[in-house]
């Protein structure tokens, strides 16, 4: 079988096959950490509450962070991917074509950007982002703070706690603006 060449098109259409497959996968691995979050938090809660033990909630903020920021940040790899297909593989497919650089690829990647109600979802994102990763933690911290029985040690750690979640809250408002 004779070795066909590849053209500079055809490399870069697998080149943007391969990014839209590592985008999809991690749109799903996004999502579910939605899921799990939820889960974990419902967990820890139904064992805090049955044990009487408001010292298992500072359980919940290391969790929410960890998950958070893996969420935070295969976002952000979901947009970055957006943004390479946008802004420099289209223009370089597009610069192949017959019809030269009046040509647009992947209109999709630019199109559904445009939609008037875009900047609404965003915000409500984000306020889902926070309630699940940052409120319902420090919730479990002034819980564990007003209920709780345990010593420097625990408060201490606790209040590391409150910083880190936090920090992480601030990120997501961050990552939010600059998106």
């Amino acid at each position: 079988m004779p070795e066909q060449d590849l053209t500079v098109g055809q490399l870069l259409l697998a080149e943007y096959q391969s990014v839209k497959d590592e985008q999809k996968a991690r749109i799903g691995f996004r999502d579910n950490l939605l899921y799990v979050t939820l889960a974990v938090v419902a967990a820890v809660i139904a064992a805090a509450a049955q044990a009487k033990q408001p010292s298992m909630l500072l359980a919940l903020p290391p969790v929410c962070v960890v998950l958070g920021w893996t969420y935070l940040v295969n976002d952000e790899k979901i947009s970055a991917i957006g943004l390479y297909v946008r802004d420099g593989l289209g223009p370089r497919l597009a610069a192949l074509t017959a019809h030269g650089n009046g040509f647009t690829t992947f209109g999709w990647e630019a199109y559904h950007r445009s939609d008037t109600r875009r900047r609404s979802r965003k915000t409500i994102q984000t306020v889902i982002d926070l309630t699940a990763f940052c409120a319902v933690p420090l919730a479990a911290l002034v819980v564990f703070w007003v209920n709780g029985d345990g010593g420097g040690l625990m408060v201490t750690l606790s209040v590391v706690e409150a910083l880190a979640v936090t920090g992480l809250a601030s990120q997501i408002v961050w990552y939010a603006k600059a998106a």
